[in-house]
């Protein structure tokens, strides 16, 4: 039979080692918690910003049916295809401003992507790294675009002129509405054709 001061001792020794492996477990989640809380105030690497750089709009003026070209400083990144985006981006913002020449909502958002690829004309062309761009636009920027043939084609040209001017490569320029092949734009501009980006200069009015 274990005395009775034995006994005492062990319950006390492990009622100690109960509250020592208490406090350290306690010890631990609050260096754990500081450590968690340290990361997250710590300063966040500050994301890369593009260069700001001229950009070419051939922005369409329904007034006169004209493309008229205007000078841009925009943060451009290197990726053509993104540049793009961002430069029809812009050109769509202008026509969603108040009292625009070319009035068209949505703005920068009717963009959804450009893509571009080797234009399969190109072993035909002057140029042959010529590219077909495919310009990829939503849903919503179509639904809100004004109807007629005159102010569809003058986005279209507008968008072909755009790309051209800042992407010289891009020579063709065929356009999808959410991903899918559209038969007009609001009921006119042919959607189903490949266009030149040569349209904008040649047709639609007098390029400036």
């Amino acid at each position: 039979m274990i005395p009775r001061h034995q006994r005492i001792l062990f319950i006390v020794l492990l009622v100690a080692a109960l509250t020592m492996g208490g406090v350290l477990w306690h010890l631990r989640q609050r260096a754990h918690e500081r450590l968690l809380a340290g990361e997250d105030s710590a300063p966040t690497k500050a994301p890369l910003v593009a260069p700001n750089e001229q950009a070419t709009l051939l922005i369409a003026n329904d007034a006169d049916g004209s493309l008229l070209t205007q000078q841009r400083s925009l943060p451009l990144p290197a990726d053509p295809s993104a540049r793009a985006r961002v430069i029809l981006g812009e050109l769509f913002d202008l026509y969603a401003q108040p009292n625009a020449a070319h009035p068209v909502a949505g703005g920068a958002a009717g963009i959804a992507q450009v893509f571009l690829m080797p234009s399969p004309t190109a072993k035909d062309s002057s140029d042959p790294d010529a590219q077909l761009a495919v310009v990829n636009l939503t849903g919503n920027f179509v639904a809100s675009h004004p109807s007629g043939l005159e102010t569809e084609t003058l986005t279209v040209l507008s968008i072909c002129g755009t790309l051209h001017a800042n992407l010289p490569h891009i020579t063709e320029v065929r356009f999808l509405v959410d991903g899918a092949e559209r038969p007009n734009l609001a009921g006119h501009a042919d959607l189903t054709r490949t266009y030149l980006t040569a349209d904008s200069i040649s047709a639609g009015g007098a390029a400036q």
